[in-house]
């Protein structure tokens, strides 16, 4: 194998929708920058020589001091909404006797890890500084390194190895490694969002998709206790653990609201208790959503999943709340739901037999149906803005 060159070993952030914000741009991209520099950071994720975050032309740049620490870098990376791709490479300078070194160690490195047998050149320069233009370059660097790599075969169409070449604001960035991110904006440029978080399968990929689209989330979870075990709790905050990695889940709150369901279990008709129970916990969400200065409520929701959630009585539930209620699964079946938590991580906690608030008091037979002309003189007479005055002061946070 080739003596690894004095070059610096780089991350390239590759992103797609900020740069479509026009005016907006720099905003979303300091906003990713910052992202990226706070999950580099942590303990979570150490790195021995450092890292320097910085941007260019159409993407980001993290130079690190070890090209292992680059790897670990571009996996963390990789988890942070806004990102389309991680290159992993090195930088050199514009030179071509350097561009083929920094190539030819990158190729033998992947060798060594991956047997490769066909390859390709992809050599563009981002402005015309350097003289010679992107389709010249693809030529004499796939000539000089066929030459290097004589038992190789250059192919044009799905080759083993893709060697990209960027020539970009004074340097050549050189690499053959890219890996997928998740895409979607950054955390933190769409504001926030209290999401209504069970344990179960649906509300964990719910949040995700919103921290896809750039929301800070505030989990509220409502747990049945004191009338069940507060197994969900210990769940909901493995479940805020697996999602840190994507950076958007800042706060988890959690509510004992078993006591409340069997205040309403003997108040209201058995038929409609578990609309009486979505309607009180979306009245607690608006008010942690305005202690929190968040804009909506996000739940898991699938149109016609349970009884609750039939287009009757998601109308009659959201008549009480003041915000928007998100539902990004409202289109969603369930085998999509469960690819969705097994890519995200959290498949595994949410499958875990659990007792909480969902399966408190339910009725025989829940009505699918249910009419605000017959709800709201129910709910008039209820003390709900008392109930909501003590959730509040008894919630607690995890």
């Amino acid at each position: 194998m080739a003596q690894e060159p004095v070059f610096r070993n780089i991350c390239l952030v590759h992103y797609h929708e900020i740069g479509l914000k026009g005016r907006n741009r720099p905003r979303f991209e300091r906003q990713l920058k910052g992202n990226i520099e706070k999950a580099l950071s942590g303990a979570a994720s150490p790195l021995t020589g450092g890292c320097v975050v910085s941007r260019i032309s159409g993407r980001l740049l993290l130079v690190l001091g070890d090209f292992e620490d680059a790897w670990a870098a571009a996996r963390r990376v990789a988890l942070i909404p806004g990102v389309v791709r991680v290159s992993v490479g090195l930088r050199t300078v514009q030179q071509l006797e350097a561009v083929y070194e920094a190539a030819q160690w990158l190729m033998e490195r992947r060798e060594a890890a991956a047997p490769w047998q066909t390859f390709k050149v992809d050599a563009r320069r981002a402005n015309t500084n350097f003289a010679t233009d992107s389709m010249e370059l693809n030529r004499i660097i796939g000539q000089e390194l066929h030459e290097r790599f004589s038992e190789k075969t250059i192919r044009m169409q799905d080759p083993d190895l893709r060697l990209h070449v960027e020539m970009v604001e004074g340097s050549a960035f050189v690499y053959c490694d890219t890996m997928r991110g998740v895409g979607g904006l950054p955390v933190g440029s769409a504001g926030r969002v209290v999401c209504l978080l069970s344990a179960g399968l649906d509300s964990p990929v719910a949040a995700w998709r919103l921290m896809r689209r750039g929301a800070r989330v505030t989990a509220l979870h409502f747990s049945g206790r004191p009338e069940t075990p507060d197994t969900s709790e210990h769940l909901v905050v493995a479940l805020k653990d697996a999602l840190a990695p994507y950076g958007g889940m800042d706060r988890l709150l959690i509510v004992p609201f078993g006591s409340y369901q069997r205040s309403l279990s003997l108040l209201v008709p058995a038929d409609l208790r578990v609309i009486f129970y979505r309607r009180l916990m979306f009245a607690v969400g608006n008010a942690v959503a305005e202690r929190e200065g968040a804009k909506a409520l996000v739940t898991g929701e699938s149109l016609g999943q349970v009884a609750s959630q039939t287009l009757d009585n998601i109308l009659v539930v959201d008549a009480v709340s003041q915000l928007p209620v998100l539902r990004p699964l409202i289109g969603t079946d369930k085998q999509e739901i469960i690819d969705e938590a097994l890519r995200i991580g959290t498949f595994e906690l949410s499958s875990q037999s659990h007792e909480d608030c969902c399966t408190l008091f339910m009725p025989r037979n829940p009505e699918t149906h249910a009419k605000l002309s017959v709800v709201e003189p129910l709910w008039n007479e209820l003390p709900i803005a008392a109930w909501v005055d003590e959730i509040l002061t008894g919630l607690y946070q995890r």
